[in-house]
């Protein structure tokens, strides 16, 4: 579902990407070329800071949110997804974020108010709260990050781990074709 928010702001999305009928988009939302959005993911731009206004949440190109996914911000602080970049099932990031291009945020993950560098991968249930992770950076499932976190205690991305979360972005922009030549059918 596309909606306005109650300020009046309608979602911008790219004739390109792909949105699951169950998924809200709501708001100040800007989704670029080639992005999937999956089933009962909410993408919801609709708080207002003190002078009324909002940031946008932008997701870059051929990025994925998956399934049950929520990305919404506190008054109206920007939220911004770069390109290649997946957001694992029922992961939420709750801006002000910034996360950089190919990232991996792995399930059920926790963003708020940090910054997520180019090439890290997050595994799963980890909760990032007020930190500023430097691009490259590998974070093991279960972790918990914030503003007193040593960094330097944290691995850098191997091959592996980058190559996998490589091919999550690629399944995912091939998966758009597939549902686009489907979308008729129903």
């Amino acid at each position: 579902m596309i909606r306005r928010n109650p300020s009046g702001h309608l979602p911008v999305i790219a004739e390109s990407a792909y949105i699951d009928s169950t998924a809200i988009i709501c708001g100040k939302v800007v989704i670029e070329e080639h992005v999937f959005v999956g089933p009962y993911a909410v993408i919801r731009a609709d708080e207002v800071n003190a002078q009324g206004d909002m940031e946008p949440i932008r997701i870059g190109s051929h990025s994925n949110i998956q399934d049950g996914v929520v990305i919404h911000s506190k008054s109206g602080a920007a939220v911004t997804i770069g390109s290649y970049t997946s957001i694992a099932h029922r992961s939420i990031i709750h801006g002000p974020c910034i996360i950089g291009n190919r990232v991996f945020i792995g399930f059920n993950s926790v963003l708020f108010h940090c910054t997520v560098g180019d090439g890290c991968v997050v595994r799963h249930n980890v909760v990032i709260d007020g930190c500023n992770l430097p691009p490259g950076f590998a974070v093991g499932s279960t972790e918990r990050l914030g503003p007193k976190t040593d960094l330097s205690a944290l691995p850098k991305v191997c091959f592996s781990a980058a190559e996998f979360s490589e091919d999550v972005a690629q399944t995912n922009i091939d998966l758009i074709k597939g549902y686009k030549a489907l979308h008729n059918e129903f």
